[in-house]
C-alpha cells in the first residue's frame, strides 16, 4: 500500500510539472527563420532535448512557445521572416521561459517537432507556420486552449507573501517596477530597456524608502521576469500595502518632448496625451501573450467596486503632493499630474499612482534615466512625498 502511495504522488509529481523542473540547464543557443513556400520555420537551438507547450492567442494574432527551465544564450539579432512580423522572449513565471511570435497573417502550427543533435548541430525544435484563413487561426486558438490554460494556472499558482503584521507600526508600500521578462517595454536610446530601468529605479526607491526605518517596502518583481497586471496590484492587497507606486519610463516620437507625469486612475483620460499612455501601458498582458478573455470578468468585477471614490481620491492626493517632490528634483512635463484608464491601478482599496519618470526617447531624460544619480534624485523626491502625505494622514487621525 505504501509502494502504491509512493508511485500515485511520484506520478502526480511528473503531471504537475516536476519532470519540467528535473530538467535543468536548457539554454537556448541560437534561433533561426526560414521560407519555403506558404510556410515558415522557427527553429530554437537548444543544449539538450526538451518539450515545449504552444498555444495560439488573437486579437492580435500570436504564436506563444513556453519553454520549462529554461535560459536565453542567443545573444545576435534575428529578423523575423514571412508570416512572422517580430518576437519578444523573457521569463514568465520562475520556472517558464517564454517566446511569442507576432504574426502579420493568420497561421496555424503545421508541424512542431524536435531534431536530435547530428550534423554538426545539436539538439533543435522546430516550429512550422502554415498560412491559413482566420476561421482556421480561431479555430486553432481554441484547440490549443488546454496549453493556454495551463500556462495560466503556473502565474496563478505563484507564491504569494504573507498578510503584514503591523506590530511594528511601519506603513507599508509597494513599488511595482514596469514591464520585464518577456515585455521589455521600450527600447530607448543608448539601447537600454524600459524594464531595466524601472527596476533600477524601484530598488533605489525602496532602499531610500527603508533607509527612513518607517516603511515596510515590497516589490512587484526583484528580477527581470513577467508579472501580469492583476497580480501586480493584487499583491499590494495581499501584503495590506498602504500606497501603490507603478514605476515607468514613457516614449514618444518627437524626441524634444521630455518630463515626467504622475498618474492616478479615471475611466477618462484627462487628454489624449493621458489616453496615449493609457493604451500603450496596457497593452502589456497583450505582448506578454496573455489571454484578456481570461481576467475581463475580473476587471470588471474591480471597476464595480472603484465606486468606493475614497481610493481614488487618496491616490489623487498623494500625487498632487509628489508631483513638487519630483520638481525640484528631476524635470517634469508641464501638467505633471494626469488621469487615465490604466489597469495596473485598479485596486479597488489600495491608494495608487502610475509614475512615468520621463521620455526614454529624450536624449536628457534618457541620459538621466540610465544614470544612478537620476535613480537617487527621483527616490529621494519620492521618500519626501510619501512622509508628507502620511502626516496629512496621521493629522486626520488616520
Amino acid at each position: 500500500m505504501r509502494l502504491l502511495r509512493f508511485l500515485a504522488s511520484f506520478f502526480l509529481f511528473c503531471v504537475g510539472g516536476g519532470l519540467a523542473a528535473i530538467a535543468q540547464d536548457v539554454s537556448i543557443d541560437g534561433i533561426r527563420f526560414g521560407q519555403n513556400g506558404d510556410t515558415t520555420r522557427f527553429v530554437l537551438d537548444l543544449s539538450k532535448e526538451i518539450q515545449p507547450r504552444i498555444f495560439l492567442l488573437s486579437a492580435p494574432n500570436r504564436v506563444v512557445i513556453d519553454l520549462p527551465n529554461t535560459t536565453w544564450k542567443q545573444s545576435n539579432n534575428v529578423t523575423a521572416s514571412g508570416v512572422v512580423e517580430g518576437y519578444r522572449h523573457g521569463l514568465f513565471s520562475a520556472n517558464v521561459y517564454r517566446i511569442v511570435l507576432d504574426l502579420n497573417a493568420a497561421a496555424t502550427v503545421h508541424k512542431a517537432f524536435t531534431l536530435p543533435a547530428r550534423g554538426g548541430y545539436g539538439d533543435r525544435y522546430v516550429v512550422d507556420l502554415k498560412r491559413s484563413s482566420q476561421t482556421q487561426f480561431n479555430a486553432a486558438v481554441k484547440s490549443t486552449r488546454a496549453n493556454r490554460m495551463s500556462a495560466v494556472a503556473v502565474t496563478a499558482s505563484a507564491p504569494t507573501p504573507p498578510v503584514v503584521r503591523r506590530s511594528d507600526g511601519k506603513r507599508v508600500i509597494v513599488v511595482d517596477p514596469g514591464h520585464g521578462g518577456v515585455d521589455p517595454g521600450t527600447l530607448g536610446r543608448g539601447g537600454a530597456n524600459e524594464k531595466t530601468i524601472t527596476l533600477k529605479i524601484s530598488k533605489a526607491i525602496k532602499r531610500q524608502l527603508e533607509a527612513t526605518g518607517r516603511y515596510k517596502v515590497y516589490l512587484t518583481r526583484e528580477k527581470d521576469i513577467y508579472i501580469p497586471h492583476r497580480r501586480r496590484f493584487g499583491k499590494a492587497k495581499m501584503v495590506g500595502a498602504d500606497l501603490f507606486i507603478s514605476v515607468h519610463v514613457d516614449s514618444i516620437k518627437n524626441p524634444k518632448v521630455r518630463g515626467g507625469t504622475v498618474y492616478t486612475l479615471n475611466e477618462k483620460a484627462s487628454d489624449s496625451e493621458a489616453a496615449r499612455l493609457a493604451a500603450k501601458e496596457n497593452k502589456s498582458d497583450v505582448l506578454a501573450g496573455v489571454d484578456l478573455a481570461e481576467t475581463n470578468n475580473e476587471v470588471s468585477n474591480i471597476l464595480i467596486e472603484l465606486a468606493q471614490r475614497e481610493t481614488m481620491n487618496s491616490s489623487a492626493r498623494f500625487a498632487e503632493i509628489l508631483v513638487p517632490e519630483m520638481r525640484q528634483q528631476v524635470t517634469m512635463h508641464k501638467r505633471g499630474h494626469r488621469f487615465a484608464n490604466l489597469l495596473v491601478l485598479k485596486s479597488p482599496d489600495v491608494p495608487s499612482v502610475l509614475v512615468e519618470t520621463g521620455y526614454i526617447t529624450n536624449k536628457a531624460d534618457a541620459r538621466m534615466l540610465n544614470s544612478n544619480e537620476g535613480a537617487r534624485r527621483i527616490s529621494r523626491a519620492m521618500s519626501k512625498a510619501v512622509d508628507k502625505y502620511f502626516e496629512t494622514l496621521v493629522a486626520q487621525g488616520r
